[in-house]
């Protein structure tokens, strides 16, 4: 494998909208972000990435943008976003921003002329259709529900949107469009950011001719991914971007990829692939249900395990994987990833461990350094996601009462990582003087960096150790390149895997379950990290009580 200049670094990802307020009106900005840059310092994060900030309508949150090139008022302005990366320069910490280029704002100045004449210049920038017998083109179910096509009045065209009606898939087949996309790309690039974070990448190719598949659900319709997973070509456009983009700034770029063909990780972030790294979701994967939130499973350490397990050793001797327990698509990992009796401190501490020491690159998300947990709504009205809003609805027409409906919203919901970031005890958590955006978490009394700063047993504490831990001197070079070798895997609770070079062998070991167990390997090592005084080590081995973790030098 290359060495690049991200490897060994640690990531943590800003929802700007809930990170810090700095004037008052309720929103997250970019001016609250450069005040708090020495708290990201002082934690261990070299790169930032910053979900959008672009001028939009805010249909899903930003991920709907209306013009590429401006900063939306509600997070301040070009200037402010400069001043962010010089700030960041001068502590030695990398910026990334979201690119989102499946799709745009049906606000955007293309999609506007593309309505004024969809068969004119600008309506090849998107895929406009006829219907068939009346109806829409084909019969997909876009990602946050009800049919990807949306009819254009007065005409008999529909227009496709894999995710919200106000949110058009851009045309990628198109060269025009393609050109524009990468200028936009490199303008940013050569402003001095590192890379980018790239969104939903995997839906930019589709199937020609939009076919019809067997429905999947009593609408009539099929999940889009259906004909995502069909569409043949997509490396070709991936290996253009690359070049015509990221590869000329030596930029990272990190993929959010589902859907991808079995054989393929190599072409996407082996040393020439189309990506620097992508996210793990294998864990995610193992939690969904088979058409909604509302059939999702319970929680199963042993699937979460085996799929974490999985990728470790299927992208070891290719590339990294970007490791995560969370971000602003999913859950809080402490209220997912964890049984009931380990959602404490302890328990909270043991998955960060069990994460940020795997083979690969940890992404960190705001609030999860504190131990935010998933937040409980009173009704649908404090809600803001527009997906949690179609699966509300979804759960309800599938029989569940509005508590379960509710409960289920609870476990799954993505405003539970979109929360305000808990800051303190006082008014709002301190993220805002004015009125927050969206609810704040009741527990952030409990739960606050300012509280946590001044505790050494803290959860923040120890993340600031085990961060520490991974990027030392005398450890950094196991953690980044060192294979990932499975242990214990017979072993009822337990997970535990060694990073082992020439040089070094280190344990890393968690008990999930609820009463205490050892390890015999254990006897013969020093423990550079554990998260309970009870940790230890004896004749008999490593000693791991429940919600325990180790980090042992062999």
């Amino acid at each position: 494998m290359k060495k690049q200049w991200w490897h060994g670094k640690v990531a943590y990802q800003i929802y700007p909208k809930s990170f810090y307020d700095s004037n008052g009106d309720g929103i997250g900005d970019i001016r609250g972000i450069i005040e708090k840059l020495d708290y990201l310092k002082d934690l261990g994060i070299d790169i930032i990435w910053i979900s959008p900030i672009y001028q939009s309508p805010f249909v899903d949150q930003g991920y709907d943008i209306s013009d590429y090139y401006k900063i939306d008022p509600a997070f301040g302005t070009m200037e402010d976003f400069d001043e962010l990366l010089r700030e960041a320069k001068k502590r030695e910490i990398s910026i990334l921003m979201d690119l989102v280029i499946n799709h745009c704002s049906d606000q955007h100045e293309w999609f506007q002329k593309a309505l004024a004449d969809p068969e004119g210049e600008y309506g090849q920038y998107f895929y406009f259709e006829k219907g068939k017998n009346g109806k829409e083109p084909s019969n997909y179910r876009s990602y946050f529900g009800g049919s990807a096509w949306e009819k254009v009045p007065g005409t008999d065209l529909y227009y496709l949107h894999l995710f919200a009606k106000e949110q058009p898939d851009l045309n990628w087949e198109n060269k025009k469009v393609r050109e524009e996309l990468f200028r936009m790309i490199n303008w940013w690039l050569d402003k001095g950011l590192a890379g980018f974070r790239i969104d939903a990448i995997i839906n930019i190719k589709k199937t020609d001719s939009f076919p019809d598949y067997e429905p999947d659900g009593d609408d009539g319709l099929v999940r889009c991914t259906r004909m995502v997973e069909e569409a043949e070509g997509i490396g070709e456009l991936l290996q253009e971007l690359r070049r015509e983009t990221f590869q000329r700034h030596d930029a990272f770029s990190v993929g959010e990829v589902f859907n991808m063909k079995e054989g393929e990780l190599e072409e996407f972030i082996g040393d020439e692939g189309h990506f620097s790294t992508m996210f793990d979701f294998a864990p995610l994967e193992a939690t969904l249900g088979g058409h909604g939130w509302y059939d999702a499973p319970e929680y199963d350490f042993y699937k979460w395990r085996s799929a974490l397990t999985a990728s470790q050793l299927t992208c070891q001797g290719i590339g990294f994987l970007a490791n995560i327990i969370e971000n602003h698509d999913e859950p809080r990992g402490a209220s997912t990833y964890l049984p009931a009796y380990a959602q404490g401190d302890d328990g909270t501490k043991m998955l960060a461990t069990v994460s940020i020491l795997l083979r690969g690159l940890p992404f960190l998300y705001q609030g999860q350094e504190i131990g935010m947990k998933n937040c409980r709504m009173e009704s649908m009205e404090e809600y803001d996601d527009i997906d949690t809003k179609n699966q509300y609805k979804m759960a309800i027409n599938a029989g569940l009462c509005v508590e379960e409906a509710m409960d289920v919203c609870f476990k799954h919901s993505r405003d539970n990582a979109r929360t305000p970031m808990q800051w303190n005890a006082g008014k709002n958590a301190g993220f805002t003087s004015g009125r927050p955006w969206l609810k704040v978490n009741p527990n952030y009394t409990e739960i606050n960096v300012e509280k946590e700063e001044r505790d050494a047993s803290s959860v923040l504490s120890y993340y600031k150790e085990l961060l520490a831990l991974r990027k030392s001197e005398a450890y950094r070079e196991v953690f980044t390149y060192g294979d990932f070798i499975p242990a214990y895997d017979g072993q009822e609770k337990i997970i535990a895997y060694h990073r082992k070079d020439k040089d070094k062998d280190i344990l890393v070991a968690a008990n999930f379950g609820e009463g205490e167990t050892a390890l015999h390997e254990g006897n013969r090592g020093k423990i550079l990290l554990k998260n309970r005084e009870d940790v230890r080590i004896e004749k008999g081995g490593l000693v791991l009580p429940s919600c325990g973790v180790a980090v042992v030098e062999c």
